[in-house]
């Protein structure tokens, strides 16, 4: 038996006043997960404990198999695996992303995506200036890391910039005992190192977003996770371009697969995707296919690119696993995405998610097209995420 797990990162919405009262999903053209669906069984899926942050660290390490409440730790952890950075014990490991501020306003939380190599020549001014604070570690465009051995600041309240876009920033690092004012000084600092940088001068006169501030969030201490394998007595791999997942697929032992031109951006290369991933069915009994464009759409609140990130995901990754996987014996898709990112809204919500499951060796129910409203009326019913996998390899 083979599983593919395909997850479309924010992918649920809302219904829209532009869509006529329709969600992205329910008008996008989607043949191939319709059809999975008409075929197979629906549901819906809560991926986020009431009382952890609707973040796309949670709701995958949910949906990988993994409950949140045992295991969380924090995303900066799961991204330094990825990154394969060694940590020990009482590191705590911070998300930095490089942020556009613009009169005490949090302008844009990519930096108008900044390139890795700009990035890297930012990071590095900054570990020069703060080199007895920790060290920052480059990452790609705007997501980077951090690491302070200071163990009190794993627990530090700290907000997603994605969260915030648009608002004060100083009011959400108001923070005031010596620990965590040592953070906050830094992200304040930081502006004095990277505002003036060429770099800088460059993007501002090219018309792009200037990286002028760094924004701390998401830290944690390393997770102790037990392997994928000893849980559910199978292997399997990921496809993602996003350094979160790659470090669930470290942590859990699943063999991450790196796949040329997929950025985790409106860029991606769907069809490389697609080809890696019918690959990849050869030597792995479950596939994880992780694909970030419909979040970054939401987060963008851009209509257009979250429908086409949904077409591009069924005609170029979807089809050619559906024309190909049989070829391995008896299959299950899941098809979900992790979290809903709201157009209007523009953040992850922890509003229940659709799910669509087909088995080659089951039959379906009366729901026939793929969407937030439908799948609550299939046989499936509403779980949690972290059940999935059991009940995938285990029904």
């Amino acid at each position: 038996m083979k599983y593919v797990v395909l997850i479309g990162d924010g992918m649920s919405d809302y219904p829209l006043d532009e869509l006529n009262g329709k969600t992205p999903l329910q008008v996008a053209d989607k043949p191939n997960i319709d059809e999975l669906t008409l075929k197979g069984r629906t549901g819906q899926l809560k991926t986020i404990p009431d009382n952890l942050n609707p973040g796309s660290d949670v709701a995958n390490m949910g949906i990988f198999g993994y409950d949140p409440q045992k295991y969380y730790s924090g995303r900066g952890p799961l991204e330094a695996a990825s990154m394969g950075i060694e940590v020990s014990k009482d590191d705590v490991i911070f998300r930095c992303n490089l942020i556009t501020e613009k009169n005490g306003i949090l302008d844009d939380f990519n930096a108008g995506h900044i390139t890795s190599y700009e990035a890297a020549i930012l990071i590095n001014n900054l570990n020069e200036y703060f080199q007895d604070k920790g060290e920052f570690y480059p990452g790609i465009s705007y997501r980077h890391l951090f690491i302070r051995k200071d163990e009190q600041l794993k627990d530090l309240k700290t907000t997603p910039p994605h969260d915030i876009f648009g608002k004060k920033i100083d009011d959400y690092i108001n923070w005031s005992d010596k620990n965590s004012l040592a953070i906050k000084d830094m992200i304040l600092d930081s502006k004095k190192v990277l505002e003036d940088h060429e770099i800088n001068k460059k993007r501002i006169a090219n018309n792009k977003k200037p990286a002028n501030m760094i924004w701390l969030w998401g830290q944690g201490l390393k997770p102790n996770m037990p392997k994928f394998k000893d849980l559910y007595g199978i292997n399997g791999s990921t496809i993602t371009a996003v350094d979160l997942i790659k470090g669930l697929g470290v942590f859990s032992g699943l063999n991450n697969i790196d796949v040329p031109g997929a950025t985790g951006y409106f860029d991606t290369d769907y069809k490389s995707k697609g080809k890696y991933a019918v690959n990849a069915l050869k030597d792995s009994n479950i596939l994880f296919i992780h694909v970030e464009s419909p979040d970054e759409a939401g987060h963008a609140g851009n209509i257009d690119e979250k429908i086409k990130a949904i077409e591009q995901i069924d005609e170029k990754i979807l089809k050619p696993i559906i024309n190909n996987i049989a070829s391995f014996g008896d299959y299950k898709i899941a098809i979900l995405p992790d979290h809903a990112t709201p157009i209007d809204i523009r953040t992850h919500t922890r509003d229940l998610v659709p799910l669509a499951i087909y088995s080659s060796c089951d039959g379906s129910d009366d729901v026939k097209s793929y969407d937030e409203k439908s799948a609550a009326k299939g046989s499936l019913g509403l779980d949690n995420a972290f059940n999935l996998i059991g009940k995938l390899i285990n029904s």
